[in-house]
């Protein structure tokens, strides 16, 4: 009970913030206005090339190159979070080891503060990676509060929109209930019956159809279902280290792009969906084919390499009716079917005012009562890992809305394949959204240069857990698996040859708007070209 009267405040607290930014500060800080002058400076000193532009906003504004170094720090830190984690077991292992023999020479538990160790509880909170982030904003303030001012540096903060890492929060939340999982499990059954409920039939169903939902569900629903369900049905049979990071890999790459059949469930669609008029339509036709060709070439080769060991592990899975069928069905008591109806009308209001924090946040409230009176049919609701999620998407949009200085001239100078490939590279440093949004404030922009970064940015989006939004819900779930926790490189590693096949799927693919505007330059050259004729062919007398 305690347990959920703490996250009520906290809560409460966070669907506080944006109403209190309007009233609490008059604009935007002074920094961020200045930037904005940035272009038409740079056209009046005839400032060209991308390191030029670079140089001239790190020399007008520091703080922009120190927050991106700050940026930078944090990123690297990711890459230690491993070994730190190691050495504070190795600290809390001590400290225990210490207890111990107090015990043991004096006959007595020694006094509970002395129990704690100080050192090893700080070196577990610097490696984990959700926490990361959070810590190096501590860092960033101090560098807003040294450069642009206490004002500037609350107006900033003011400013952030926790829209997403709310969302992220409270759908992660409701799709990890027992009822809604329950009821992906068994929509996931129906395909995985054509396999004989095998390992591999339920990895493939997962990894194929669950990041397909996310067009409906949103991506960190989708990922959320996803990751619990691997939770449950392959990583329990302790696959290689290869393995396991291979379908992490594939699942974020699955996932980032399995929601772009649909304008509004995966987030950097979202961020220019109404800007760039891409309707449901638009998106299915130009990307959604290529994303299931993608999402079902890249599950079946990692299922082709890895055959051998997703046969091995049949010999893992219990046969309780004796009919050679691997048995998956879960011996808990049935639920109710009103109350999985109500979960999914919960988690469809969730969905349907996505942006509208007061809106989801106060269902999420009166959704926590009625679990609370169906508890006898719920598994305990763990906040934990949402909590830290959101808190780290949270830490992210702050860090990533002042990486804009460089990376928009990065994507303005490119050409269609540069930026392409340059949105998915930079995806892999900063939220594929942001990436999106900066495009979007670039006037003049071709549909090919849009569709580029768009699909770019898309495609990215399973490199790194900072890449795509739902990452950091699927690594908290799954880290557990993993020792130590989530290594970024391997990680980035396995997420390559998926990434490489939704490259060629998304470029090599003609899309339905290069069709049209083909059809279209055909036509006016057939209108514009004379007609030739005998007449106009034949030599002058």
């Amino acid at each position: 009970m305690n347990h959920l009267i703490l996250s009520f405040f906290a809560l409460l607290a966070l669907l506080t913030a944006e109403p209190l930014s309007a009233a609490e500060h008059a604009g935007s800080p002074k920094f961020i206005e200045r930037t904005e002058q940035f272009s038409k400076q740079e056209a009046e000193q005839k400032i060209t090339g991308i390191w030029g532009k670079i140089s001239f906003r790190a020399k007008q504004e520091p703080i922009l190159a120190v927050a991106s170094i700050i940026f930078l720090l944090a990123i690297l830190h990711t890459f230690v979070a491993i070994p730190i984690s190691k050495y504070a077991h190795h600290v809390q292992h001590d400290h225990d080891e210490k207890i111990k023999k107090i015990a043991r020479d004096h006959h007595t538990m020694p006094e509970e503060q002395k129990m704690v160790s100080f050192k090893a509880t700080i070196l577990h909170f610097l490696g984990e990676v959700e926490a990361i982030f959070g810590i190096w904003v501590i860092a960033l303030l101090g560098a807003l509060l040294y450069f642009v001012g206490v004002d500037d540096m609350k107006a900033y903060i003011m400013n952030v929109n926790f829209t997403e890492p709310l969302f992220v929060f409270v759908i992660m939340a409701i799709a990890s209930t027992r009822p809604i999982l329950r009821f992906a499990e068994n929509c996931l059954r129906f395909v995985a019956r054509f396999g004989k409920e095998t390992p591999a039939a339920w990895w493939l169903s997962i990894l194929i159809i669950a990041p397909l939902l996310g067009s409906l569900i949103t991506e960190p629903a989708a990922m959320t279902i996803a990751a619990l369900l691997l939770a449950r049905k392959f990583y329990p049979l302790k696959p290689s280290a290869k393995f396991a990071y291979a379908t992490l890999g594939l699942l974020f790459v699955n996932v980032s792009i399995g929601g772009v059949l649909t304008n509004f469930a995966a987030p950097p669609v979202l961020m220019v969906a109404k800007k760039w008029d891409l309707s449901t339509p638009y998106m299915f036709l130009n990307f959604g084919g290529k994303a299931m060709l993608a999402i079902v070439v890249s599950s079946l080769l990692y299922f082709v390499f890895f055959r051998k060991e997703l046969a091995a592990m049949n010999k893992q899975v219990p046969d309780r009716d004796g009919d050679g069928i691997a048995d998956w069905t879960q011996r808990d008591a049935p639920i109710p079917l009103q109350v999985t109806l109500i979960h999914i009308v919960f988690m469809a209001w969730t969905v349907l005012f996505s942006h509208y924090p007061p809106l989801f946040m106060g269902g999420f409230l009166f959704f926590l009562a009625f679990s609370k009176a169906t508890r006898h049919h719920q598994n305990p609701i763990e906040l934990r890992g949402p909590l830290l999620v959101g808190f780290f998407l949270g830490a992210l949009v702050i860090h990533g809305g002042l990486q804009g200085w460089w990376l928009g001239p990065i994507i303005t100078s490119l050409t269609e394949w540069p930026l392409f490939l340059g949105a998915t590279i930079l995806t892999g440093f900063n939220d594929n959204a942001a990436i999106t949004f900066l495009a979007s404030q670039v006037d003049g922009l071709s549909p090919a240069l849009k569709y580029s970064v768009l699909a770019g940015a898309v495609t990215g989006g399973g490199l790194t857990v900072i890449a795509n939004a739902p990452n950091p819900a699927g690594q908290s779930i799954l880290s557990k698996f993993f020792g130590d926790g989530v290594s970024p490189l391997k990680l980035l590693l396995a997420a390559l040859i998926p990434t490489i096949v939704t490259i060629c799927a998304m470029k090599l693919i003609p899309n339905d708007e290069a069709h049209r505007q083909l059809n279209e330059a055909k036509e006016k050259t057939a209108i514009e070209a004379p007609v030739v004729t005998p007449e106009t062919t034949a030599p002058t007398p």
